[in-house]
């Protein structure tokens, strides 16, 4: 049986969309598809393979349509993105027209326009126009159970129609034999300190501004992994502002030292913030799952969105955008040991069920009726 993941991005890519994408083909394969990832053929200034950067083993079929790529050069914004992703579009019904499909998945709402029957994987809530395209897919899957009433009442889709499905994490590579201070060494990070680590990009609605505003009160190691240039760039002018040497920023690092960064650190954090419905209600972060797989305590803003994975069994919840209550988050956990130990534990027993090829499975059953 054959599944192709239409996917209009540029792989690989910095952003985390890549990552999940190249892990639920894998996990696709892994429970018995064929798999073919159709893309296009993008400028790109990351020349690495998408299977070595990424760190996953090529089982799957990469295939590239040429169109017309406006988005890399920056010159005709929002135009220049419609002009790639409709000639992508075209390339890929041309494309797909000849060859033999069981399952059409996707992420892209225009595929809806240029093909009858897909399985859409939705990450935000649509406008009314993509809510129209929506009702076209054949199966819809989303990340949370918030997202799912949404589409519900506001574009009229049946329940039945929908699967809640949160992100995912590849349990084995986050399931790492040395040890933290083997991890340390490797990284260069310090061996005598307290390590607070966030991972993932720089946004404002992911919290990161809000935890550089906790370190004033802190006085542990703090480690930042990740952020676009323009943000790392804003990140450091906001260091030296505030005269803070206990900061690292690490910038982008190849997926395969991430468990490394995480096993590391004494505390993880998710800081969230609530001023934007992405981060509050829609988003189901890969990080989370990372984190709560690699053994180490979360600290995580207490979001609707969040607490459908975390709760105070297996974390400890701070209010979202307020700088002294995730310091105290912080100081909670290292300060309690026994306390710290219980939650992660938890969590690394909870993200057993958010294994990538269990979301697969229970997708797999969802779209049956569709095959």
């Amino acid at each position: 049986m054959k599944l192709v993941y239409l996917a209009n991005v540029r792989l690989p890519t910095e952003k985390a969309h890549g990552l999940q994408i190249m892990e639920m083909c894998r996990a696709f394969n892994q429970n018995g598809l064929e798999v073919e990832l159709v893309v296009p053929w993008r400028l790109n200034y990351i020349k690495n393979d998408p299977f070595s950067y990424y760190g996953i083993e090529s089982t799957f079929k990469i295939k590239r349509l040429l169109c017309l790529d406006l988005v890399y050069l920056k010159l005709f914004g929002v135009v220049g993105f419609w002009v790639e992703s409709i000639t992508f579009m075209l390339a890929a019904r041309i494309y797909l027209w000849f060859r033999h499909c069981d399952i059409l998945y996707t992420r892209e709402a225009v595929v809806a326009v240029f093909f009858n029957k897909a399985v859409m994987e939705i990450h935000s809530l649509p406008n009314r126009l993509a809510g129209f395209i929506y009702r076209r897919a054949q199966k819809i899957i989303v990340l949370t159970s918030f997202l799912k009433d949404r589409l519900v009442k506001e574009a009229g889709l049946p329940e039945s129609k929908i699967l809640v499905a949160a992100d995912g994490v590849d349990i084995q590579k986050f399931n790492i034999k040395e040890t933290k201070e083997d991890c340390r060494k490797k990284l260069g990070l310090p061996l005598e300190k307290n390590i607070v680590l966030y991972a993932g990009h720089l946004y404002k609605w992911k919290g990161a501004d809000i935890l550089l505003e906790a370190i004033v009160r802190a006085t542990n190691y703090f480690v930042f992994v990740g952020g676009m240039k323009n943000d790392l760039i804003r990140f450091s002018l906001l260091i030296r502002q505030k005269q803070l040497n206990n900061v690292l920023l690490v910038g982008q690092r190849p997926h395969a030292e991430i468990p490394y960064y995480l096993k590391a650190a004494d505390v993880l954090v998710l800081p969230n913030s609530a001023t934007e419905k992405i981060s509050s209600h829609y988003t189901s972060p890969m990080k989370l799952f990372e984190y709560m797989a690699s053994g180490t305590p979360i600290v995580a803003s207490d979001l609707p969105s969040i607490r459908e994975v975390l709760n105070w069994q297996n974390a400890t919840l701070v209010r979202p955008d307020d700088p002294k209550d995730l310091a105290r988050g912080i100081e909670a956990v290292l300060k309690n040991k026994e306390w710290a130990d219980k939650i992660a534990k938890k969590a690394k027993i909870d993200s057993v069920g958010y294994d990538w090829s269990k979301r697969v499975k229970d997708i797999k059953i969802f779209f049956s009726t569709y095959i």
